[in-house]
């Protein structure tokens, strides 16, 4: 089958910083050569069109936080995986379900919170049953 382009598809900002969040801590944590070359590229791709945003005043901590809130969710979704492995469904692996919903919520406000700061055209929406 020939190579395809890449597609070219229109994301919010947060959607965009949020992804080079993700793309800049799995360059720490992968070790694959291969994977990490394949994030590499990505990263440097994404991290062209987000260079003109990143040094904004308003941006920059919310970057900084959102990439915060990224490591942080990976860490959870390691040790829910060892819990897994582990076939370890008490208390931590409740805990640990938990923690990644809330870091969720705080994911999506911070990268509202760009959207808005950078008046994106595109503002993505979540909707999720409430909790008290």
């Amino acid at each position: 089958m020939a190579s395809l382009p890449s597609p070219s598809v229109p994301v919010s900002w947060g959607e965009l910083l949020d992804k080079i969040t993700i793309l800049e801590i799995k360059q720490h944590r992968i070790d694959r050569a291969d994977a990490r070359a394949n994030v590499a590229r990505e990263h440097s791709l994404l991290s062209r069109i987000g260079a003109g945003v990143l040094g904004q005043d308003e941006v920059a901590p919310l970057y900084a936080r959102l990439k915060s809130v990224n490591e942080d969710l990976w860490e959870i979704e390691d040790a829910i995986r060892r819990e897994e492995a582990a076939r370890s469904f008490g208390g931590e692996f409740i805990r640990l379900a938990r923690a990644v919903y809330v870091k969720n919520d705080e994911r999506a406000a911070l990268k509202r919170a760009i959207n808005v700061a950078l008046e994106s055209d595109l503002i993505e929406e979540k909707s999720y049953a409430a909790v008290n």
